[in-house]
């Protein structure tokens, strides 16, 4: 990731915090008017370094990799389907139009759309245990719905889904 332009903001009505927030690619750091150059140096450096930590938290390995994608995938299926679900491939594909994900059963592959990226990682779980009983059971019967709802968070996150496609004017539904 490529550093972020800096902006410096002194207050005097700021008398000892320091916080900073980003706007688009630049780091706004609001700093104290009486803050020497030195201090105010350390402060966007800790700034620059905290942002960067918290940005690497909210987007979790499982959502930059296919193979971590893969491995998160096979741990989902040993624990809710008894590890009888076993993709040959997951990858992120460009954003889908009607759907989160895909799967083909009789290729055992498992597409995934990126507008998932941004997602917390209980929805990614929820997409991809649905798309793992796929391999299983390929309709949406009562079958499917007893594999999928071992997921304990199954029913928030059709919610979560569904809020996200409806703010956002997708149309997609959580359960295609």
């Amino acid at each position: 990731m490529a550093e972020p332009r800096v902006e410096v903001r002194r207050s005097k009505r700021r008398t000892r915090t320091v916080t900073a927030y980003r706007d688009g690619d630049t780091l706004v750091v609001l700093i104290p008017a009486r803050l020497s150059k030195a201090e105010e140096a350390h402060w966007v450096a800790e700034m620059q370094r905290k942002l960067l930590r918290g940005e690497a938290k909210r987007r979790p390995p499982t959502k930059t990799s296919d193979a971590t994608l893969l491995r998160r995938c096979r741990e989902l299926s040993t624990k809710h389907l008894n590890g009888r679900a076993e993709p040959a491939s997951v990858s992120w594909v460009p954003p889908m139009r009607t759907r989160w994900a895909s799967c083909t059963p009789s290729d055992g592959s498992i597409r995934v759309s990126e507008h998932l990226r941004e997602v917390p990682s209980w929805v990614l779980d929820y997409v991809l245990v649905h798309e793992l009983a796929h391999l299983l059971v390929p309709a949406h019967n009562a079958r499917f719905w007893d594999l999928v709802r071992d997921y304990p968070r199954t029913d928030r996150a059709i919610g979560y889904l569904e809020g996200l496609s409806a703010a956002a004017g997708w149309g997609i539904t959580a359960e295609d």
